[in-house]
């Protein structure tokens, strides 16, 4: 296991023969990246003509005294100081080594795309063509949802049903039976801003959307809560009621060789009329290895109005960054976070037999999220487990000028739960310097 005392350099120097070729050395002493191939960042001091490269994908990194070659891909939401990311090789010699290489034609292609769905505005994923996620960037009404053949919901249909508190619904239908089926009808509002389908390695669907169980409002991976206040109303935005996000058009999507990214803008809007909260998503998918696929979010919200606060159901229990699975065979749910020591770590993991494939999903929090770490909460029977935030039994105060931001990892992954060194590791790598971490904009880009 690293310690928190040791330091993972950065080795970047200019050949002496030509300023156009580069190396970079990056040491991995105790394995981090080649054993969990994890997404490294390097500043580098390009010059004009391998900037253009690398951002053409003409740039390649060979490990030296070898043939083999890496893509690299740039990232420049810092354009003062861009930074090349890659995924290493599986090397075990504790150091790698890379020359920079120019060549007249993109090397590897956009192996990892991101597109916008010209009839929907839905942002799809792909690697070499097969699908990863898709991420619900506009409205999604019940028929337009991703199922597995044979989950249709069924339910009853009540005309004039509008997106209103469980209270106010009864009152206004006391002659309804008070039982689930008609009752959680009111959370069945169209909904967008977040994942679903997330795809396994083998193209199974992970996450569940609009589920048939009566948690309509129940939609893949979206970041979410149950109780926002503005002012001395109260809304929820996890079970779509009074707030809601709605697209501001500001999005960009990025393809190439390493990862694949969207990053979006919404606005939260009181009644689904004025604007409280800006926020701006950035979700970033890198290409599989063998094992595994890693996924990055970072999430900023800022203010647009005094007096936001955040809370948890009842302020003890779900909400925050939310994830809704497909109920698989042999379901096993698991989560971890550390009670001693200089580092504390904290992950979760659900895994099982979806459509024959025995695949999981792992969270890892940031450690540098607001109060940190984030206590978990998992409801077996819905295929739930989430870190949540803020605290229980507060309430997190949203102020101007002040943005809050959270980041999370999701590992997909084959085969069963992973074991505790590997899962340790893989936090170690999400929460070291070399990190590719989005660097948010003063204009919230």
């Amino acid at each position: 296991m690293i310690q928190n005392s040791m330091a993972l350099l950065v080795i970047v120097t200019l050949s002496a023969c030509s300023a156009r070729q580069s190396i970079i050395t990056i040491p991995d002493e105790h394995h981090l990246f080649s054993e969990t191939q994890s997404p490294v960042s390097v500043e580098v001091n390009l010059d004009a003509g391998q900037l253009s490269a690398a951002k053409e994908g003409r740039l390649i990194l060979r490990l030296n005294n070898t043939d083999s070659i890496i893509p690299q891909q740039l990232d420049d939401s810092d354009p003062e100081h861009p930074k090349m990311v890659m995924v290493l090789p599986k090397e075990n010699s504790g150091a790698y080594a890379f020359s920079l290489h120019e060549q007249e034609d993109d090397a590897f292609g956009n192996i990892m795309n991101a597109t916008v769905d010209p009839n929907s505005g839905q942002i799809l994923f792909e690697e070499n063509g097969k699908k990863v996620l898709q991420y619900n960037y506009h409205t999604i009404y019940e028929k337009d949802v991703i199922r597995l053949p044979g989950s249709e919901a069924q339910k009853p249909s009540i005309s004039g049903l509008g997106g209103v508190y469980l209270s106010e619904f009864l009152k206004e239908n006391p002659h309804l039976p008070k039982d689930s089926a008609y009752t959680n009808l009111v959370y069945a509002v169209p909904r967008n801003d977040y994942i679903h389908p997330l795809y396994g390695l083998n193209g199974e669907i992970l996450t569940k959307d609009w589920p048939a169980d009566g948690e309509f409002h129940h939609r893949g991976i979206f970041w979410a809560w149950p109780e926002v206040e503005v002012g001395t109303e109260r809304g929820d935005l996890y079970a779509l009621q009074r707030i809601f996000a709605r697209p501001t058009e500001n999005v960009n999507v990025m393809s190439g060789p390493v990862f694949a990214q969207v990053a979006a803008e919404n606005l939260w809007k009181w009644n689904d009329s004025t604007p409280v909260v800006n926020e701006f998503v950035v979700i970033r998918a890198y290409r599989k290895t063998k094992s595994a696929r890693i996924i990055d979010f970072s999430i900023r919200l800022m203010a647009l109005k005094d007096s936001i606060t955040l809370a948890t159901r009842l302020t003890n229990s779900y909400g925050g960054f939310c994830v809704r699975m497909q109920t698989p065979q042999q379901q096993e749910i698991s989560f971890y976070t550390d009670t001693a020591g200089s580092i504390v770590r904290a992950w979760s993991d659900l895994n099982g037999i979806f459509e024959g494939n025995h695949s999981g999903l792992m969270i890892l929090q940031h450690k540098d999220n607001p109060e940190y770490p984030g206590a978990w909460a998992h409801y077996d029977n819905l295929s739930w487990v989430q870190p949540t935030f803020p605290t229980p039994n507060t309430r997190y105060a949203l102020k101007k000028g002040d943005p809050l931001i959270l980041r999370y990892r999701l590992v997909v992954h084959s085969n069963a739960v992973q074991d505790q060194d590997l899962a340790a590791k893989r936090w170690d790598a999400y929460n070291y310097t070399l990190t590719p971490l989005y660097h948010f904009r003063s204009n919230a880009k």
